[in-house]
């Protein structure tokens, strides 16, 4: 329970729901979670002032794909900017993921967090005004 204080004499409880409510709110945000777990790599390769992003295959795992964004690896790719490009001169690659679970997981709880605090101002505020015209029905008797 939650006390709730007011400018007037009496004190109000609010429930707090048990750990047992907790469940399946765990089990929304892990779900919501599981399709972060997919972390897609990409591979950009720059041949002179050109450059092409070049998806790397979804059978490596994220740091076995950045280790094979390589310039040879754009360079036997056969990109037409790359072509008479010299790979130690003309040719640079950098590896970056996109879609991580880092990323993911902070913009979930944001919202679910947001959306929890908003859902939580109109309950109260819901509750006031039903207590309100409940203390008004009651002093009128």
């Amino acid at each position: 329970m939650v006390q709730l204080m007011s400018n007037k004499s009496s004190v109000h409880w609010l429930p707090i729901p048990k750990s047992g409510a907790l469940g399946p709110l765990v089990f929304l945000l892990l779900a919501l979670l599981q399709p972060a777990l997919a972390v897609t790599s990409y591979c950009k390769c720059t041949c002179f002032t050109n450059s092409t992003i070049i998806r790397m295959p979804e059978e490596l795992s994220p740091n076995q794909s950045c280790s094979e964004c390589t310039r040879k690896f754009c360079l036997d790719y056969n990109l037409p900017i790359c072509k008479d490009a010299v790979e130690d001169t003309d040719v640079s690659s950098s590896c970056f993921q996109r879609d991580s679970v880092k990323d993911e997981t902070i913009v979930i709880l944001f919202i679910a967090v947001t959306g929890g605090l908003l859902l939580y101002a109109l309950a109260k505020l819901g509750y006031a005004k039903w207590q309100e015209r409940r203390q008004r029905q009651y002093s009128h008797l």
